[in-house]
């Protein structure tokens, strides 16, 4: 058993094929858009029109969530007032009080408004692990609303076979996740990092950010609807099975047919609403904000996210400031490569300190990734020494008694800007997974509005003000041998 687990995870799983993604942006020239009317200033932005579908509006339209209390506070209140739709998207839902509450604010809502509809889309291995979990929280809904509840389930089609019959439970979960944070409450959505459980709930810091803005909430409406399409279906017997609209289960049949049918309905909506959105662009003439939303699904061959994110590095101009946080320092060796040989600007990276790593006193194996995630920061860290960056990057460790950190995304400032022009926020946390392995989403939001800015940047503060510089700490703390041995072979797969 062990010695197969050894040779299936030392070594790549072949990556999907992938398809034109970016290229099906581009397929109508005559409606794509540039530049941000009004705002002259971010005109080196401009390039974001022609990667992703833009959605123009009011700075006063967004609200930035700081702290999980008051996360959890607007999740079970945006339950309570949904009228047509409610769609949850997360990597699991946990199983405590806070989230039995949260099922019963469901409940209720299903209750009362027999026209609410409400889709939630977890990850297979992660929402069925043990005997009380997602799926058994959410079935008496399933169950006693079947006409207005879909549960569906990801499974990744990197689970088959053999590998599907021996994995155990845990280690199944290293091939590939569904990993996004969306939640959408009629016409607004919280963009974040932050999964539906107790920690995240009371002292897990993440970041959290909800727009009101019907045309984005529809897009992502439809997203998650696309996406749960190739996911399992749960009935309410408790069986899994296929989506009405799909006629290929994930880990049965031509893995590369089900990769190339599940990437062109993706594929479709987002040509779809670039096309859209570029042709009523004129049609918000008061937006001083500007979102882009951004997908990676590696498992099914789009890169998109990874594409933009590492175009923003590159293009950073002489001058400017880039803040980058992630709550697990495994930065791909590309995102490194360019912020050391193309990034033009000063760099502050954000990361856990070991304490306040969800992993620090785990049992077995796990217990060990937060020195991982050290050592792989000590090794960019030398790197940047010996090619005489460091000036320009430095490291940083968040760390509050009592908490974890799980915060990720980037602040960008444009040269003698004192507030931050663009942010990404989302699920990714820019490594591995996030490119190859996880689905993942973020939004990239460009704006001109002051106050907006200002909010940000509180945020981005609130952050920074519980870290400590942190070059000096990474090189002299210790890595266990086996850690190092370990990361050679696993770090793809955490």
């Amino acid at each position: 058993m062990m010695p197969y687990l050894r040779r299936l995870f030392s070594q790549e799983l072949s990556p999907a094929a992938q398809g034109d993604f970016l290229g099906c942006l581009q397929q109508a020239p005559s409606v794509l858009a540039t530049g941000f009317p009004g705002a002259p200033a971010l005109e080196s932005l401009s390039w974001l029109h022609n990667l992703a579908p833009c959605f123009p509006l009011r700075g006063d339209q967004i609200q930035v969530i700081h702290e999980p209390k008051h996360f959890y506070e607007t999740l079970v209140q945006r339950i309570g007032q949904a009228k047509r739709r409610i769609v949850l998207a997360s990597l699991y839902l946990g199983t405590g009080q806070l989230e039995n509450a949260m099922v019963q604010t469901l409940r209720h809502s299903l209750e009362q408004q027999s026209a609410l509809r409400l889709n939630v889309l977890l990850d297979f291995t992660r929402g069925t692990r043990g005997t009380l979990n997602s799926k058994t929280m959410l079935l008496p809904l399933v169950r006693d609303f079947a006409s207005q509840v879909q549960l569906s389930l990801y499974h990744t089609p990197d689970l088959r076979g053999m590998t599907k019959r021996l994995a155990p439970p845990r280690w199944n979960e290293l091939l590939g996740l569904q990993h996004m944070k969306v939640y959408l409450f009629d016409d607004a959505v919280i963009i974040s990092g932050a999964n539906l459980s107790n920690d995240y709930f009371t002292n897990r810091q993440d970041r959290y950010i909800l727009i009101e803005d019907k045309p984005l909430a529809d897009f992502y409406a439809q997203f998650i609807e696309r996406v749960q399409e190739f996911s399992l279906a749960v009935a309410p017997d408790a069986s899994e099975g296929l989506h009405r609209n799909w006629r290929i289960l994930p880990y049965e049949g031509t893995k590369e047919q089900f990769i190339q049918l599940a990437r062109k309905r993706i594929s479709d909506l987002v040509q779809e609403t670039f096309q859209r959105q570029a042709r009523t662009k004129e049609q918000n003439p008061q937006a001083d904000t500007w979102i882009f939303p951004l997908l990676e699904m590696g498992q099914i061959g789009i890169h998109h996210d990874s594409v933009v994110t590492k175009r923003l590095l590159s293009n950073c101009l002489s001058g400017s400031r880039l803040k980058l946080a992630t709550g697990y320092f495994n930065l791909t060796q590309e995102y490194m490569d360019t912020l050391t040989h193309k990034c033009l600007a000063q760099c502050s990276i954000l990361m856990a300190h070991p304490n306040a790593n969800g992993f620090q006193g785990a049992k077995g194996p796990a217990g060990g990734i937060p020195a991982a995630y050290t050592l792989i920061a000590k090794s960019f860290y030398e790197s940047l020494v010996r090619r005489k960056q460091n000036h320009r990057v430095n490291f940083f460790e968040y760390e509050k008694p009592g908490w974890t950190y799980h915060a990720k995304g980037l602040w960008y400032y444009l040269p003698e800007a004192i507030l931050p022009n663009l942010t990404l926020i989302g699920s990714s946390n820019f490594g591995e997974r996030s490119v190859n392995r996880d689905l993942e989403t973020q939004v990239c939001l460009v704006t001109a509005n002051k106050d907006l800015s200002q909010r940000l940047q509180a945020e981005a503060d609130r952050l920074y003000d519980l870290s400590q510089t942190a070059e000096r700490e990474i090189v002299q703390r210790p890595v266990p041998r086996w850690v190092q041995a370990v990361v050679r072979i696993f770090r793809n797969f955490f």
